[in-house]
């Protein structure tokens, strides 16, 4: 799998999403830019990413997810 399907599948189920992929192969590391995490603890944050990714993870197309989260304000106070 690609880096770019993955940002493309996130971008498509995850309300108005900016996602951010590097890696390759079956080992990626995103980070999801939403003001759908607004209010949500960082656990609630990645269940929110993985359920879109479960599949994927299940069938081995991808072993390892490392990502970060933020709202876009947190996202702006990073930068």
């Amino acid at each position: 799998m690609q880096a770019v399907e993955i940002k493309t599948l996130l971008e498509e189920r995850l309300d108005d999403a900016e996602v951010i992929v590097s890696g390759e192969g079956c080992d990626f590391q995103l980070t999801v830019i939403s003001d759908q995490f607004s209010g949500a603890l960082p656990v609630k944050r990645q269940q929110m990413v993985y359920a879109h990714l479960n599949d994927l993870i299940a069938d081995g197309t991808i072993h390892a997810v490392t990502m970060r989260t933020f709202t876009r304000d947190e996202w702006a106070a990073q930068q």
